[in-house]
């Protein structure tokens, strides 16, 4: 009789756990409804427009007449200031790339040592800029570089470096590289903390196995962590071209673009268009040329993505063969 009662409540238990589990679902996907509404409205809707206004004449005001096929991709071709954002945006993104994985890796190296004291506020001092808002870091950095009177000028000039002002951001060469510099410092510390999650989850007891065999830093680093690191290092990669190819609000507050369209980046030249305050804003041209830089990006995000995976597989073939080995 007690197993026939114990059989016959076993399905009433399931169905109330199924209930339960229903609700919860219910709360969870209704506590994420508003997030999906904005990120609907605000991030799909405008991707999906986009390729839609791209084929249209159109400056943002009245309804979509003008149908122009290919015309707007047409003239993007043609157009040298496209080609000059295009050419600056590869830049920024090259030198910023070369220049922070080598650093970044020697500071997270260095932070990582269990040796190393201060660590934690020296991490906390190199990530400072990654939250600090970057059109503000653009506009301190013009009162600092912008001017004959700026900080850097007086400070040169007082120590005996410099006999007479430089303008910093009036002359195309220096200009980059102060962007390119400035930008470099806003995302160090990111990069920084990357190296430092890779660091950190490479196994321990390889490091052990080596300190037996009577292995130095510098060879556990060369045949240890930097073959480990690979993978992370592919990643790493990845993250900083497709952060670096998008640079508006920097651009926006330190140059504008300039002097003469020497670091206009195709983010600011599709704002200048899109938002244009001398004539009627050009839509559909923007959008055209939105989908071009989106689409080299996403070409660009395929191979480092290519990258990712071989060089993951390479260390999983590595590490197959040497427990083989051994």
């Amino acid at each position: 009789m007690q197993s026939q009662a114990s059989a016959a409540a076993e399905p009433v238990l399931a169905a109330g756990t199924a209930k339960r589990r229903r609700v919860r679902y219910l709360w969870a996907y209704l506590f994420i409804l508003p997030q999906l509404l904005f990120f609907i409205v605000f991030t799909i809707y405008p991707i999906i427009m986009s390729y839609i206004y791209a084929f249209y004449e159109w400056s943002g005001i009245g309804p979509l007449n003008n149908f122009v096929r290919f015309e707007n991709f047409a003239r993007l071709v043609q157009d040298g200031k496209f080609w000059n954002a295009f050419q600056n945006s590869l830049l920024y993104m090259a030198a910023k790339t070369i220049l922070l994985m080598p650093l970044t890796l020697l500071m997270a190296l260095v932070l990582n040592q269990a040796l190393f004291k201060g660590k934690v506020l020296y991490r906390t001092v190199y990530f400072l800029p990654v939250v600090t808002t970057t059109s503000i870091v653009g506009i301190m950095m013009k009162f600092i570089f912008g001017n004959e009177n700026a900080l850097v000028n007086e400070l040169l000039i007082k120590l005996g470096i410099l006999a007479e002002p430089v303008p910093w951001l009036g002359q195309p060469g220096t200009a980059m590289t102060i962007l390119i510099v400035i930008g470099s410092w806003k995302f160090f510390g990111m990069m920084m903390v990357y190296w430092l999650a890779g660091l950190q989850s490479l196994p321990g007891d390889v490091y052990e196995a080596a300190k037996v065999d009577g292995a130095g830093y510098w060879q556990t680093l060369r045949t240890i962590t930097l073959p480990l690191l690979t993978p992370v290092a592919a990643v790493i990669l990845l993250l900083t071209v497709v952060n670096s190819m998008h640079v508006f609000d920097l651009v926006k507050t330190l140059t504008d673009g300039g002097p003469f369209f020497s670091t206009e980046t195709v983010d600011l030249y599709i704002y200048n268009y899109a938002f244009s305050t001398s004539g009627f804003p050009q839509i559909g041209y923007a959008s055209a040329a939105g989908i071009v830089f989106g689409l080299t990006i996403f070409a660009l995000t395929l191979v480092l993505g290519w990258l990712v995976k071989k060089s993951k597989d390479g260390l999983d073939a590595r590490s197959g063969t040497v427990a083989k080995g051994g």
